[in-house]
This record gives structure tokens, C-alpha cells and sequence, in this order.
């Protein structure tokens, strides 16, 4: 149910109380129009009007969520499961890894409304696991295991910037990208999270 976390999606009950919307801390709603579509205005925290059976009003997660990239991860039986399995790249002098971390990010409030027109509730298979496995692999077959082991900070911030990059045009924010450790694929080496190059 970490989905749940993420988009909470509810269409408030039309009989009793179906002209109002509750928008508790840290999310924010958007609200449909039957006549004019995803309306632009984003509601915050409180207690709103809406015109019941001709809105409907969809709540998501403003909060920063982490999305976990580590060993036994299963998204088979939920694509929209807030991770995946640890990613494997080449470095740029030739070793095998695989990399886990988590990505760290948020809906952008003021960008909610396109969002939802544009993406829908799938942002986590639509942008956010494609996305973020492809910068993550790009940005370690440019480094050494060297340069990786040795720049760990660095390579977050790249990593994060390289990200946030692609995930702004989409109505997200990445907040921030943690190395929890690099593997070499066949058990060469090891570098976790404790490692301090």
C-alpha cells in the first residue's frame, strides 16, 4: 500500500458532504471540471467548496517521499510501488556495479493541476522510475569506481541535479539522491553506506 502514500485518490461522497473538500497537512488537491477540465488553481491545507456531481476533487502528497532503489525490491505485483531493484551500470573504467539509494522528491504544488492532465496517477512508472534509473545510469558509466568511492557527496549532487533536471518539466522536484552503497557485480568489491573513502 505505498501508493497510498503517494496519490491518494478519492472522489468525496456526493450525498453527504459532496460540497466540501478536506485537504489535510501536507497534501495539496486538485479539482476537475466537468465543463472546463483540470482547473489550475491548487488547494492547500482546509476546508474548500466545490459544486458537487460537477467537480471532483483529487488529493495528492505534497510531502518529500522516498522512492528506495535496493536488493529485493518487487514491483511485478504493483508498478506504481514506491522503488526497485538496485541498478546495474559499467563505470567508465570498465567495472560492473550495481548501485542502491534512494530518490527523494515531491510534487511540485503549483504545477499539480498539469500533473494530473498530463501524466495522471501513474507518475511513478510514467516518470519517476524510467527517469531516475536512466540519470542514475548515465551519470555512473561517466565517473571510475575510483572517482564513486572516493566523491560520494558529489556524486549525490549530481546525481540529484541530473535528475531534477528531467523531473521539473513533469511537475516534480528532486529533493536529493542518497548512495546507500555500490556493489561490483560477481563480488569483487563492496563500498556501503558505513564506507568513508
Amino acid at each position: 500500500m505505498e501508493f497510498d502514500r503517494l496519490v491518494v485518490s478519492f472522489l468525496v461522497d456526493e450525498v453527504v458532504g459532496g460540497f466540501f473538500i478536506s485537504v489535510p497537512p501536507g497534501h495539496v488537491a486538485c479539482v476537475f471540471d466537468c465543463g472546463r477540465g483540470v482547473l489550475p488553481q491548487v488547494w492547500g491545507p482546509g476546508l474548500h467548496l466545490k459544486i458537487p456531481f460537477w467537480q471532483v476533487a483529487k488529493l495528492f502528497n505534497a510531502q518529500v517521499i522516498e522512492y528506495s532503489i535496493k536488493r529485493g525490491f518487487d514491483i511485478s505485483k504493483n508498478k506504481e510501488a514506491l522503488g526497485d531493484a538496485p541498478i546495474e551500470v559499467s563505470t567508465k573504467d570498465n567495472h560492473d556495479i550495481s548501485v542502491e539509494g534512494s530518490v527523494l522528491f515531491r510534487i511540485d504544488k503549483k504545477n499539480a493541476p498539469e500533473l494530473w492532465e498530463n501524466i495522471g496517477e501513474d507518475m511513478v512508472s510514467k516518470v519517476v522510475r524510467p527517469f531516475s534509473s536512466s540519470r542514475i545510469s548515465a551519470v555512473f558509466s561517466e565517473l571510475t569506481l575510483d572517482q564513486i568511492k572516493k566523491n560520494r557527496a558529489e556524486v549525490e549532487k549530481i546525481v540529484k541535479d541530473d535528475i531534477n533536471h528531467y523531473f521539473r518539466d513533469r511537475g516534480l522536484d528532486c529533493e536529493g539522491f542518497l548512495l546507500a552503497g555500490i556493489k561490483e557485480v560477481g563480488g569483487h568489491g563492496h563500498s556501503s553506506s558505513e564506507d568513508k573513502e
